[in-house]
């Protein structure tokens, strides 16, 4: 490993501390010094002042000139259930928030292995993809990819694109209701080409979200990847009833 690489890693290590520490509430208001800071976890003052540029980027933190450097207060993140019934913009409404869905690219891909077992089809069978931004007064919240057999929902496209709303693109496809199978949840940086499309830090964590939808039959009608961004998103799991 290179000593670049190196450096790199500390300063995101000591960036993910520190944003660490906001979240519980071990840091409240300010900082403290950048020679505490670089103590306390092993490195040097200009590896902290790389880290508190970066969440300074985010705009978690801001600098004071002669006083210091401080905590901005932070929009409560959204509360995202994750159940046998998800619905985006349901529960973004039950909790007074005005949700959108955007088409942001759509093309028909051959169906791997992997996504024809979830999907119950083929190897090969043609698929749609589905490339959507979640939208939250303004901000955007997650990107998400679907995928729909061709075969059984041909026009979930254009149903999508007036839409605006996945489970209302499948009551015009046939589908009056769904639920969820399966969920799989994984943490990871934020990719570069979801950067610039979720307005994040370029190191920003991400939670993925790898689930898969069926009917009230139990047949398959998506499988699909979201990114939330972890700072504006928390996932709540409960039990479903019976």
């Amino acid at each position: 490993m290179h000593a670049l690489d190196d450096g790199i890693s500390r300063w995101r290590r000591v960036a993910d501390a520190i944003r660490a520490d906001i979240a519980s509430g071990v840091i409240a208001k300010q900082l403290p010094p950048e020679v505490e800071l670089a103590e306390r976890h092993g490195v040097n003052r200009h590896t902290v002042r790389r880290a508190i540029a970066a969440l300074s980027t985010e705009g978690l933190l801001r600098a004071e000139r002669g006083r210091g450097t401080f905590v901005n207060a932070q929009p409560p993140r959204v509360i995202y259930p994750i159940g046998e019934r998800v619905r985006f913009r349901e529960n973004m409404m039950k909790q007074s928030i005005e949700p959108s869905g955007r088409l942001i690219g759509a093309e028909r891909v051959a169906a791997d292995a992997r996504q024809a077992a979830l999907l119950d089809v083929a190897v090969g069978a043609p698929l749609h993809r589905l490339e959507r931004l979640a939208v939250v007064d303004g901000m955007p919240m997650s990107r998400s990819t679907s995928l729909f057999s061709v075969q059984r929902f041909p026009d979930i496209i254009s149903a999508y694109a007036e839409t605006g709303s996945i489970t209302q693109a499948l009551q015009k496809s046939g589908v009056s209701d769904y639920r969820r199978r399966e969920t799989r949840i994984t943490a990871e940086r934020v990719s570069p080409n979801d950067v610039e499309l979720l307005q994040c830090a370029s190191d920003a964590i991400v939670l993925i979200s790898n689930a898969v939808d069926i009917d009230m039959e139990g047949n398959p009608v998506q499988s699909v990847r979201t990114r939330f961004l972890a700072d504006r998103f928390e996932l709540s799991f409960k039990p479903d009833a019976d």
